[in-house]
Parts: structure tokens; C-alpha cells; sequence
């Protein structure tokens, strides 16, 4: 029997990356907000539970940055989902900003806390972080512009984040590096 732990950062970095893709494709413009009963769909099934899965299985493998990750955006994934189905009309946008900028502000550590990672968990976390930006932007200002580049930033977000799950999954089961993704854990291992 294989005593190994199996590695959940795929699992959660898909779940991650369908429904930030999902919801960015709205962001962006390219569906109106009719689509977003699908989104909340994903968000609480995938997005949100996967993630939450991902982020406890992390937590015996002594990963506190995939742990605080996975769980922390699948709660966001929960708690979007809880607010478009049930309050969305009854919050000013100004509000809806500041939980936007709030999300941005754990982002920015996050991807801080990631820069002892791979170039790809990095890119994730930058990403992200200037998606959250934009969309914070745009809820306080009712800019539609900063919205839409939140969507397209979201998009890039997405594919980077399917990028590193599949260099994850593709990697592991070829048994050396197919999809690069540059661990700096590697090259710069901490102190103990």
C-alpha cells in the first residue's frame, strides 16, 4: 500500500481556475449577468467545495500557504455565491468594493507568502491580485472599463491557475518536467 499523500493543489487550483474563468467571462462582458445562476452553480460545487476539500488536505502535509489558500477562496467562493443568490440587490456597489479590496488585500500577502513557490503559484497570486484590484475599482466607481479589465485580468488568472494544475498533475504522472513551472522551493530551500 503507497503511504504517500496525494498532492490536492491540482484539485484545488481547477476548481479555482473554472469559476474564476466563469465569473471573469461575465466581468469581462462577454455574458450578461443572466449567466451567473451557472457561476453560483460552479462557485458552490466546485469553486467553493473543491477548494475547501483541497485546503483541508493540505493541512496534515504541513502546507499552511496551500491550506489558508485553498480554504480561504473556497469560503470566497461560498460566500459570493451566498451574496449574488440572496443580497446582491440589497448592498450598495461601494460596499460590494470594499469586500472586493478586502480579498485584494489578503491576495497581496498571499502572493507575498507564495514568492517561496513556483514562477506559476506566483503568477496566480499576482494575477488575482490586480483582478480583485480592478473589480474594486470598478464597484466603487461604477466604471464599467474597470470592471471589464478585473474580467479579462480574472480570465488570465484562470489560465494561469489551469496552467499550474495541470503542470502539477502532467508532471507528476510523467515522472519529471513536461509543463515548467520553476520551483523556487527547489533552488532556495528555507532554513530550518
Amino acid at each position: 500500500m503507497n503511504s504517500k499523500l496525494s498532492n490536492p493543489a491540482p484539485l484545488g487550483l481547477a476548481g479555482f481556475a473554472l469559476t474564476t474563468w466563469m465569473l471573469s467571462m461575465v466581468n469581462a462582458g462577454w455574458y450578461s449577468a443572466d449567466a451567473l445562476g451557472l457561476v453560483l452553480a460552479v462557485a458552490f460545487a466546485f469553486g467553493g467545495t473543491a477548494q475547501m476539500i483541497a485546503g483541508a488536505m493540505e493541512f496534515p502535509r504541513g502546507n499552511t500557504l496551500g491550506t489558508v489558500a485553498f480554504l480561504s477562496y473556497g469560503a470566497f467562493w461560498w460566500s459570493f455565491a451566498l451574496f449574488v443568490a440572496f443580497l446582491g440587490t440589497k448592498v450598495p456597489e461601494s460596499f460590494v468594493g470594499w469586500y472586493l479590496m478586502a480579498w485584494g488585500v489578503f491576495t497581496f500577502y498571499m502572493w507575498i507568502g507564495s514568492l517561496h513557490t513556483s514562477t506559476s503559484v506566483q503568477l496566480v497570486f499576482l494575477s488575482l491580485w490586480i483582478t480583485f484590484l480592478m473589480l474594486a475599482i470598478g464597484a466603487w466607481t461604477g466604471s464599467s472599463l474597470a470592471t471589464q479589465i478585473g474580467g479579462y485580468t480574472g480570465l488570465v488568472t484562470a489560465l494561469l491557475a489551469f496552467y499550474a494544475s495541470a503542470a502539477m498533475i502532467i508532471n507528476e504522472a510523467y515522472g519529471h518536467t513536461v509543463l515548467p513551472t520553476h520551483d523556487w522551493s527547489q533552488s532556495h530551500p528555507r532554513a530550518a
